[in-house]
């Protein structure tokens, strides 16, 4: 879990968050369960691959499509620190200092990730590209340090490492990671984990094959 902070930014966006062809999405989501309210974390993930984050106004209408109180939307996307309550850059770097990650350099890979990207760099970059963010732990000790790009593991990772990283997101070529293939921006990563299918796996499909 991160040790970011996870309280609800007082910023907001205008609405509707969510278009007539997202509200047909959500209730697409919705149908797979037996129960309304069980489509909370995808449709929260629908908002956030939407905006790039979790606006007040999306966990209203989200409410509004199950059927709940917008605190019971709000208890549940301040407790998943996968959903951003502040506006994020689209490759959200998360990086893990716990003992063995630690031990293995990872603190200095924060601080090296801090530094190189700049003050503001935990809420987003000026160029809207990077948030870094603290993780307590990845799970990954084998591998350490570890840091993930939009929740997909990177292993054994130093500073040159990171720091070629950064230059190859931004001249648009992400790099391949460990395990889990190529990972999209956040809104990309968030419409998967909403349970759709991503433009790039459109493509993939029309063209004969997943990815």
């Amino acid at each position: 879990m991160s040790i970011a902070e996870t309280h609800v930014e007082h910023v907001d966006v205008p609405g509707p968050v969510l278009s007539e062809e997202k509200r047909r999405q959500a209730e697409q989501i919705c149908a797979k369960y037996p129960t309304r309210r069980s489509a909370l974390l995808p449709l929260l993930y629908l908002v956030q691959s939407e905006v790039g984050w979790v606006p007040r106004q999306g966990m209203r209408e989200v409410a509004e499509i199950l059927g709940l109180t917008t605190a019971e939307v709000e208890a549940v996307a301040t407790f998943y620190t996968m959903l951003k309550l502040h506006p994020c850059g689209r490759y959200v770097l998360s990086i893990c200092t716990n003992p063995s990650c630690a031990l293995l350099g990872g603190r200095r890979l924060l601080e090296h990730a801090r530094e190189a990207l700049g003050e503001g760099s935990e809420k987003a970059t000026a160029d809207g590209l990077f948030t870094v963010e603290e993780e307590e732990c990845l799970a990954a000790c084998d591998k350490a340090p570890v840091l993930t790009v939009n929740y997909v593991y990177y292993d054994r990772v130093t500073e040159e490492r990171l720091d070629e990283m950064i230059a190859a997101i931004r001249a648009g070529q992400v790099p391949e990671a460990s395990r889990g293939g190529v990972p999209g921006d956040l809104k990309e990563t968030s419409q998967l984990l909403a349970g759709l299918e991503t433009l790039r796996q459109e493509r993939g499909r029309e063209k004969g094959f997943d990815g």
